[in-house]
């Protein structure tokens, strides 16, 4: 089981790629289009992520570039992709 450190540093994650990609998680859980249980399915999930230094960079450089159109998809490493992509805005 991961730290609750690490827990912690990779909800964060989650929140922020979500926000950056312009997903509300818990409106996603109240629309049925995302089960409750699924948000810390994502969180042990992202904590399994190889590159979270890496993510953390991308998402810096999504946020320092925020004027600009949000990412359609995520970076081909983030171990929540389907289920980010799969919430994508129709």
């Amino acid at each position: 089981m991961p730290s609750s450190k690490t827990i912690r540093r990779h909800a964060v994650l989650v929140d922020r790629m979500a926000t950056t990609l312009g997903r509300d998680l818990e409106e996603e859980v109240m629309r049925g289009r995302l089960s409750p249980d699924e948000l810390p399915d994502m969180v042990l999930r992202c904590t399994a992520c190889a590159n979270p230094d890496g993510c953390e960079a991308w998402l810096r450089q999504q946020e320092d570039a925020a004027t600009g159109p949000r990412p359609e998809i995520t970076p081909y490493y983030c171990r929540n992709g389907d289920v980010f992509d799969a919430l994508k805005p129709n």
